[in-house]
Formats: structure tokens, C-alpha cells, sequence
């Protein structure tokens, strides 16, 4: 072979190797913030601030200063810095048993999360077929399980292309029936009807009546939770540090708009004392409709946001649950059966276990007389559970901060530490608020209340993944394992 030939296939070798590099996949500002409103807006809070009337605004507003805004630029920093997520930050700020806790956090919420969300998904279904059913526990109850159980089989099987469900729930599940509830809504005051709510200054903050008469902001912190996933795509914006907080501050007035208007379009419609938190949308898109002779939409309406809510639970299904399996894998902190894989690839029995629990806690339903106290008691135990792993997570960047000064960020917050402690006291604060029953329920015991909550977050957020880390075995970890075939 002579010295051209060879040198010739040497370039056409680098040319190869070049060529089999993709070339990086830029997305804009505006594309970002709108990925970021998807995953974090929806209608589904609506109706727990809606009883609050003008003062919805108010109480939207305050967590998304003192924890909306902290989360997403601290979480933007970590994730253009450490990849791994928040086990990733965690671990390297602080310690590896805080980090294995901070993931658990991030999982176990969606345990509670689950049953809250198809909680709501059962209600809305209720005004489909019989309205009545909505304040059904035992019709809840079945609905959960059996969706649950249904979004298990489904993720069990691979199934792809399920991601895109939830893309277009933004569209077909949020944004068209809350511009229709708002647009209706207004109609609704321009002819002359009275709002059920006044709409005077005088009620733009919330009556004070002790402690318990703000308890219903905590259910904000969950709404705009989960910013620190869409911080991973940081790493994908050209110019990071002028495009990312360009599209925080979009994604927050986007977001902003949906919880706050919907909620104040059911004020107009639905009286306070009226407002079922699960079933409050309906109710405000039936009463709505019947004004407009136009009540043939209801269940239009409902199939879509049902549609929705499943498609975003299919998405998220998997999601928190493969995170741990992964971690766990490395470091040996679930039992090998909880690690095992089915054929597909997929963590099947850590899933089927989840929904053991989430099949017990959907019987809270049929056994709390009261639907909408089962499910604002469950919202906060979700709530809770995921304060945790924010209160991990603010401090982690505190301390990588200071401990790697140098270390390459793509962005970097401004006033990390100032952003990181409102944002600590912000989730401190929710934390323990959470413990107070709020107003709405004062005819119940607080003892009761407080057993469920505290047993439920402490328990599920503290204890069980104290008690995995405590009894793990140096053979529980399985770091080479296939990730993609049944182990």
C-alpha cells in the first residue's frame, strides 16, 4: 500500500469518525419555556384556590417568588454542572445517604401523587357519566386502582411514544379548556350576572383568621414543583446565561396565567361554599355551560382534561421510579427483588409494589367520608415529602458553591445564597405549615389530621428510606446489570 492510499484512508477514517459525532441540538429560550409550562402548569389546582375568590392572586403569587424563582435558577446551575440529577448534586454537596434520600423524596411523592391526581381524574370522569358519583368515595377508590393498575401494564410493555401524550396535554388538557372556562367566564360577568366572589381591592388578600386560614397556599409549592427536571435542558440553550432566566421569566407569567385565571373564572361562577377541590373545574365548566345553553360541551370538556391527566401519568410513571432503580443498582440500596427487570427492560416490580401502596392509600377514599378532605390530605403529604428533597437540594448548592468554586457551570444563579435561603425558608415554612389543619376542616379532630400527615410524610420521606439504608447488603448492588433485558 503506498504512503498516499494510506494517508488518504486515514482522512476518510477521521472524516467517518467526525461524521458519526452528531452535531449538538440547540433549542430556543421560547421552546424551553414552554416545555417548562407544560410539565408544571395545570388545571388541576384550580379549584383550591378558586374559594379564595380575588385572593387566589395573592396566594399564586407568593410561593412563585419565594420558591418558583429560587428552584428554577438554582436547579439550572446544578444541572449545568453535575449531570445525574438530583442524586448527582445532592451526593457530591453533601453526602451520598442525603443524596440516596433526596431521590427517594423524589419517588416517593409520586406515591401519594398518584392517587391525588387520579382523584381528579375520577371526579371530572364522574361528570361524564353521573355527576353524583364525584362525592363517591368507593367510585374513587375504583377509579384510581384501576387506572393505576392500567398505566402499570401499559409501562410494563416498553410502550414508546407515551411522552408525547403529555406534550399535548399542555394543549388539549390545559390551554383550550382554560381559555373556554376564562373567555365563557367573562361573557358570563359582561352580561350583567353578579360574580359569586366580590371582586373589590378589599379582597385581594386573604381574610386572616389565624394560621389555618393560609394553610391552603402549601398545595401551591406542589403546583410549581418539579422545575428542577427541565433544568437538565439548560446544557441545550446556546447562550445559557442570557436565554435561561429569558425563559424562567416566560415560563412564570405563562404559568401565572393558568393557575390564576381558571381559578378566578370558577370564583365568578361557583360560590365558595359550593367548590368540591376535586370537582370544582366541572362544576364551574357545568354551571358555565348551562348559562350559554351550551351544556352538551361538559363532557367534551371532561373527556379532555381525563385524557390529559392520563396521558401525564403514563409519562411520569416510570420516570422517578427508574432514577432510583438506577442509583440503587450502583450503590446497593434496594433489595435485588425491587431491582429486578422485566424482559422489556422496564423496573416492573418496583412499579407493582408502588401500586400496593397507592391501591391502600386509594381506600383512604372510600374510607374518609369526605372526598375532598382525602384529597387535600393527600396533596399535602405529597407536598411534604417533596419539601425534603428541595430543602437537600438548596443546601447541596450552597456547598458546591463554596466547595468548587471552579468548577464548570454553564449557568450560574445570581445571588446563589441569598436565592437559596428564600428558598429554604420558603420550604421550611411550607413544611411546617403543612402540620396545621386548615379552616376548612375544623369540625374534624387536628389529632387525627396531624397522625395521617405526619405519618404519612416522616414515615414515607424519612423512615422507609432510613430503613433501606440501614439493612442494605454489599451484595444488593448490581452495577453491571443489562439495563435493557429482564435481570
Amino acid at each position: 500500500m503506498s504512503g498516499a492510499e494510506s494517508s488518504s484512508r486515514r482522512r476518510d477514517t477521521v472524516r467517518a469518525r467526525a461524521a458519526a459525532v452528531p452535531a449538538p441540538v440547540w433549542i430556543s429560550w421560547i421552546a424551553l419555556a414552554l416545555m417548562t409550562t407544560s410539565s408544571v402548569a395545570s388545571l388541576r389546582p384550580a379549584p383550591t384556590m378558586a374559594v379564595y375568590g380575588l385572593a387566589a392572586v395573592f396566594l399564586y403569587l407568593v410561593p412563585a417568588v419565594v420558591f418558583l424563582l429560587p428552584t428554577s435558577l438554582v436547579a439550572a446551575e446544578l444541572a449545568s454542572g453535575w449531570k445525574g440529577g438530583v442524586y448527582k448534586w445532592v451526593s457530591e454537596g453533601i453526602s451520598k445517604p442525603m443524596g440516596f434520600l433526596a431521590i427517594w423524596c423524589q419517588f416517593a411523592m409520586t406515591i401519594f401523587y398518584y392517587p391525588t391526581l387520579l382523584g381528579f381524574v375520577a371526579s371530572t370522569l364522574a361528570y361524564v357519566i353521573n355527576p353524583a358519583l364525584a362525592s363517591n368515595g368507593v367510585w374513587t377508590a375504583l377509579v384510581i386502582m384501576v387506572c393505576y393498575w392500567a398505566g402499570v401494564f401499559v409501562s410494563s410493555r416498553g410502550t414508546k411514544g407515551v411522552a408525547g401524550l403529555a406534550s399535548w396535554g399542555l394543549i388539549i388538557g390545559t390551554l383550550i379548556p382554560g381559555a373556554v372556562l376564562v373567555i365563557l367566564g367573562a361573557l358570563f360577568l359582561g352580561q350583567g350576572n353578579p360574580s359569586a366572589a366580590p371582586m373589590t381591592v378589599d379582597n385581594l388578600l386573604p381574610q386572616w383568621a389565624g394560621l389555618a386560614s393560609l394553610v391552603l397556599i402549601v398545595n401551591n409549592f406542589l403546583s410549581y414543583s418539579g422545575m428542577e427536571m427541565n433544568a437538565v435542558h439548560v446544557s441545550s440553550l446556546k447562550n445559557p446565561g442570557k436565554e435561561y432566566p429569558k425563559a424562567i421569566f416566560l415560563a412564570m407569567g405563562l404559568v401565572l396565567l393558568i393557575f390564576i385565571l381558571p381559578a378566578l373564572a370558577i370564583s365568578w361562577v361557583v360560590p365558595a361554599e359550593q367548590i368540591s377541590l376535586t370537582a370544582g373545574i366541572m362544576q364551574a365548566f357545568e354551571a358555565v355551560f348551562a348559562t350559554f345553553d351550551i351544556s352538551w360541551l361538559t363532557p367534551i370538556v371532561g373527556i379532555m382534561l381525563v385524557a390529559a391527566s392520563l396521558g401525564g401519568m403514563l409519562t411520569w410513571l416510570a420516570g422517578p421510579s427508574k432514577g432510583l432503580l438506577l442509583i440503587s443498582r450502583e450503590e446497593g440500596y434496594l433489595p435485588p427483588f425491587l431491582q429486578k427487570l422485566n424482559k422489556n427492560g422496564v423496573q416492573q416490580n418496583l412499579l407493582v409494589t408502588q401500586g400496593i401502596v397507592t391501591s391502600v392509600i386509594a381506600l383512604g377514599y372510600a374510607l374518609i367520608p369526605n372526598v375532598s378532605s382525602a384529597y387535600w390530605i393527600f396533596s399535602v403529604i405529597t407536598t411534604q415529602v417533596y419539601l425534603i428533597m428541595y430543602l437537600l437540594m438548596f443546601v447541596a448548592a450552597v456547598r458546591l458553591r463554596r466547595l468548587h468554586p471552579d468548577h464548570p457551570r454553564g449557568y450560574r444563579a445570581p445571588m446563589l445564597v441569598a436565592l437559596c435561603g428564600v428558598g429554604f425558608a420558603a420550604s421550611l415554612a411550607a413544611l411546617l405549615v403543612g402540620f396545621i389543619p386548615p379552616s376548612q376542616f375544623g369540625d374534624q379532630s387536628p389529632w387525627i389530621y396531624l397522625v395521617i400527615v405526619g405519618g404519612g410524610a416522616l414515615g414515607l420521606g424519612l423512615l422507609v428510606p432510613f430503613l433501606f439504608y440501614r439493612f442494605r447488603k454489599p451484595s444488593w448492588k448490581q452495577p453491571a446489570a443489562a439495563p435493557g433485558g429482564e435481570s
